[in-house]
């Protein structure tokens, strides 16, 4: 992902854009003074957004405050459809990236304002589709994973192997082995680095990475295997340890 930049979104008569993205892709980091509504009707996507990663698929959306630096993570599939809303004309106050419900009447209404083409009375359909939007909208509350890397070199090197492959089973003397350094000098450098032990690390990791494949609709079992657990049991007591919640309910509908 290349570095953050600033886009601008031009406004004419369609105040949102649909974009394909090809399996893998991505979009690098970037921020505009609009607010962003982003939302998957088809597909996952992991989108990086104030220093956290959020799933969005058809059953939730992103808001993104305006200024904010966010981006699609490699992997996307499907389409991200965005609408963008001037701060000034917006009665939310939300200061922070906010996961909210995209069912019932939401998702149409998100495709309804896509679909505007710009014809006579489109503004007057706008205003009063957007003030339905806005009492439609509700946060989901949910727990986020922190994206924290450490710089010390060494622990960098074993903190990247392990977001290239969540499920390696490697304890710290083998990734001292591997990286020419001993098991409680890499112990203290990701403590110290990222504010948890290098278990801790690697449990959010596999998380982190289980989660797009959780929205996509994957079986627990499946899930649980592709990210490093042997069992599914195991899998969800780390889940509601970590996130408060199971599997199944971090993906409900409030």
């Amino acid at each position: 992902m290349s570095g953050p930049g600033r886009i601008s979104i031009s406004y004419e008569e369609r105040a949102g854009i649909v974009i394909p993205l090809a399996a893998g892709g991505g979009l690098p980091t970037h921020s505009h003074p609009q607010h962003q509504l982003a939302w998957a009707p088809d597909g996952v996507l992991t989108m990086g957004a104030g220093g956290f990663r959020w799933v969005v698929q058809r059953s939730r959306a992103l808001w993104i405050p305006g200024g904010v630096e966010h981006g699609v993570l490699p992997g996307a599939s499907g389409a991200m459809l965005s609408l963008y809303f001037e701060p000034d004309g917006c009665p939310l106050r939300w200061v922070s990236p906010t996961i909210v419900d995209a069912t019932g009447l939401v998702g149409p209404l998100l495709s309804y304002l896509m679909e505007l083409d710009g014809g006579v009375g489109t503004g007057d359909r706008r205003t009063r589709a957007t003030a339905v939007l806005w009492d439609l909208l509700e946060p989901v509350p949910v727990a986020t994973l922190p994206v924290i890397l450490p710089d010390d070199p060494l622990a960098l090197r074993v903190a990247l192997a392990i977001r290239a492959d969540p499920a390696d089973s490697r304890d710290l003397e083998e990734w001292g082995q591997e990286v020419g350094a001993s098991a409680r000098t890499l112990s203290r450098r990701f403590r110290a680095e990222t504010g948890m032990g290098f278990a801790s690390r690697r449990t959010l990791r596999r998380l982190d990475a289980a989660l797009p494949l959780l929205g996509a609709g994957q079986p627990i079992a499946r899930v649980a295997r592709a990210v490093g657990y042997r069992t599914a049991s195991a899998f969800i007591a780390a889940f509601r340890r970590e996130l408060g919640t199971t599997p199944a309910a971090y993906f409900g509908a409030p």
